[in-house]
């Protein structure tokens, strides 16, 4: 077994992709609408899903905010270099809400950013090789 996607409601898909494809850097890798469901997935991810896990966008037609509620917390992603990528994504009219910085009661480092539906994104230094 292995995990394949998460999925995430949102509100505004055009909205969702520019932040996932454009600012985090991910491709779109497949969008297919559902008319009589009312409803279109797309798939985004930094690789092919045979390979890795990836995000599922719902879109469900005339929805356009949705609660979050308290049992979500975030999804991770291993990045190179944290401040370069905090800075990239503020250039790209990202919301950064947790500059770069150790965690709480550790070392290692982290940011969040945050989609346009409030979803938070955290991102972690990725371990350099000895």
């Amino acid at each position: 077994m292995r995990i394949i996607h998460t999925m995430l409601r949102v509100g505004n898909l055009e909205e969702s992709l520019n932040f996932y494809c454009d600012i985090l850097g991910m491709t779109l890798l497949r969008q297919k609408d559902y008319p009589s469901g009312e409803f279109t997935l797309a798939f985004v991810g930094y690789g092919a899903e045979s390979e890795q896990a990836v995000i599922e966008l719902t879109y469900n037609w005339g929805i356009e905010k949705y609660e979050l509620g308290n049992a979500f917390g975030h999804i991770a992603l291993a990045v190179d270099d944290i401040y370069a990528t905090c800075d990239k994504i503020k250039a790209r009219g990202g919301k950064v809400t947790r500059e770069p910085g150790p965690m709480k009661h550790g070392t290692t480092v982290i940011a969040f950013v945050e989609d346009p539906n409030g979803y938070k994104i955290e991102l972690i230094q990725a371990k350099t090789e000895n």
